[in-house]
């Protein structure tokens, strides 16, 4: 499918959430909570730094028994963090996802943080446009176009 991901972006919004570098885990972790996402971008002023996801948290706090309240999120953070172009595919943001076992992907334009595309996205727009294929070629065979 040759749907990019601006095409995505601008159905689901561009919402970012976003925690600065210097927070602690228990802040992004509110944060997170609080929008109910499982993935907060870490910024350091405007610049893309890391993600944390709640894997982080079992991995990297949890098993290592750190302090949520007083560890900062850029020491537990995932690093270097792999993003897309907004003009890239969905196909080719799907292929990332598997090959790289990313669940959250950054969307980034020149250098700018515009969006986040999560494997549920992909996959809630996927179902989407096979369910509307369907219907288009149900209606084609049968003669039954909705008026």
């Amino acid at each position: 499918m040759k749907v990019s991901i601006s095409t995505l972006l601008a159905q689901k919004g561009p919402q970012k959430f976003v925690v600065s570098a210097d927070a602690t885990v228990a802040e992004a972790v509110h944060e997170m909570n609080s929008h109910k996402v499982g993935c907060i971008m870490v910024l350091d002023g405007d610049n893309l730094v890391g993600v944390f996801t709640e894997r982080d948290v079992l991995h990297r706090v949890v098993a290592a028994n750190l302090p949520a309240m007083t560890t900062p999120v850029s020491q537990v953070m995932t690093t270097p963090v792999e993003t897309v172009r907004p003009d890239m595919s969905i196909d080719e943001a799907m292929v990332t996802i598997t090959e790289k076992r990313h669940r959250h992907l950054p969307v980034m334009d020149e250098g700018k943080l515009i969006g986040l595309v999560s494997i549920g996205d992909i996959t809630r727009w996927l179902v989407q446009a096979h369910q509307n294929e369907a219907q288009n070629l149900w209606h084609y065979i049968t003669g039954n176009y909705p008026s």
